[in-house]
């Protein structure tokens, strides 16, 4: 088997233990017209897959832009393969979206790639990163500060995205375009050390080089040992997260002694709040709150997190502001709380006896009804009682938890509470022999 073949039968065993890729399925080719992306599309097409070309102009280099769109469309031709394109003003979307050129780039690219994926039909988008990328990613994201998972460097499959010469180096890549008889472009900002990796393509590598040769193969075998090791960190986060995290009524609850006893206590604690949007910067303040006194919390965009006596408990951010008018019908908040209200003849009705359902007097509800959550000074009659009580009394009295007292949902008939949502009606509005209509209502959580 010459060269060549070699490095064919390498990239094919490496899309069957890697990538869910058949050959009879449509893949779209990123083809920028530098060498990489030329040889992705030549190799794919020579392992029989069926592949449409893509070609982005970011209109960066001028004259040198619409020479790699001319050379990527003769590439395409040249292998029989469908072609597409777009032009984007890239300097004008990086202004309005305050992002770099290189980010806007990416986020471009990327998102037309997937528009034309769906479109097309196409199972994946097909990218051309190789080994030496992804060492690079793993000394760029280890010189920014990262955990095990920045150490693996790019996976060969990322949603829709594969990367299927991940198993060969640049000069690999070369030698199989010097084999195949293909030419490429070369994009003249490869070799600026403007950008973060591009310096350490050309100055940090080729000093690691001067000192260990095999540097790429050494790190190479690193990643993929941290792979291994990133799995097995993830099944053991997962089965503690199992006896950490536990569901009530108010939110996810961590439970912080059982946290404590554990190796890695205070990383586990991250692993587990990260999913909801809370930063490592956050982090330092969050576990010492582990000894704080209850009543302490932690916002991040859409959760809050809660020191509650002995957890931590996450539950979806609420404002204490929302407010919402309810007439006859079914009503839906943007929370998870849907209310149906039903009139019924109080003749033969029978009061349902669930905590989802509350019932009322008709004649003596005014309406329209507010739906919101409590504050400070809110008086409730519940129901069987004579008089008003405090809310926060009731909730105490109830062992409502921080948590639970921030989540509650209040129906009122002005300032009046009429029902605290699936739990205690008010007495004022109950029903009596007099009652000519009940006023039905069922609440879903």
């Amino acid at each position: 088997m010459d060269q060549r073949q070699s490095l064919l039968a390498r990239v094919q065993q490496y899309i069957a233990r890697h990538i869910p890729l058949s050959s009879g399925q449509l893949v779209l080719v990123g083809l920028s017209g530098g060498a990489d992306s030329v040889a992705l599309l030549s190799i794919l097409t020579t392992l029989g897959y069926r592949c449409e070309a893509c070609h982005c102009n970011f209109q960066l280099r001028g004259e040198e832009s619409l020479r790699d769109r001319r050379f990527a469309e003769s590439v395409a031709a040249g292998l029989g393969v469908p072609f597409r394109e777009i032009t984007f003003d890239t300097m004008a979307y990086a202004a309005a979206n305050k992002v770099s050129v290189e980010m806007a780039c990416r986020e471009l690219r990327y998102e037309w790639f997937e528009q034309q994926r769906r479109e097309s039909g196409a199972a994946y988008v097909a990218v051309a990163h190789h080994r030496d990328d992804s060492i690079e990613t793993m000394l760029l994201n280890l010189i920014r500060g990262t955990g095990i998972a920045g150490l693996t460097g790019i996976q060969p499959v990322n949603g829709t995205i594969i990367r299927p010469l991940l198993s060969l180096s640049r000069a690999e890549i070369e030698t199989y375009l010097f084999d195949s008889h293909l030419t490429y472009v070369v994009d003249s900002t490869n070799r600026e050390t403007l950008y973060t990796r591009n310096k350490i393509r050309l100055q940090l590598l080729p000093l690691m080089q001067a000192i260990n040769p095999s540097v790429y193969e050494s790190l190479s075998r690193t990643a993929d040992y941290l792979r291994e090791v990133e799995a097995l960190y993830r099944t053991a986060v997962d089965s503690y997260k199992k006896q950490l995290v536990s569901s009530g009524d108010d939110g996810l609850h961590i439970h912080l002694e059982s946290l404590r006893s554990l190796p890695g206590a205070r990383t586990l604690l991250f692993e587990i709040i990260r999913d909801y949007g809370f930063l490592s910067s956050q982090l330092d303040d969050i576990w010492a709150a582990i000894d704080a006194p209850s009543g302490r919390f932690f916002d991040a965009p859409v959760y809050r997190l809660l020191k509650d006596r002995t957890d931590f408990v996450l539950y979806p951010r609420r404002s204490t502001q929302k407010i919402r008018i309810i007439e006859y019908g079914t009503f839906t908040v943007d929370e998870p709380v849907r209310l149906t209200l039903t009139l019924h003849d109080a003749a033969g009705y029978e009061i349902p006896r669930r905590r989802d359902t509350a019932c009322f007097d008709a004649g003596l509800l005014p309406f329209p009804l507010v739906l919101r959550t409590w504050r400070e000074g809110d008086k409730f009659k519940p129901f069987g009682m004579k008089g008003h009580q405090k809310l926060s009394d009731y909730f105490n009295n109830h062992k409502y938890t921080l948590s639970r007292k921030q989540s509650a949902w209040l129906l009122c008939a002005g300032e009046e509470i009429v029902w605290i949502v699936g739990e205690r009606s008010s007495d004022s509005y109950k029903i009596t022999p007099a009652t000519r209509q009940v006023l039905e209502i069922k609440c879903e959580k």
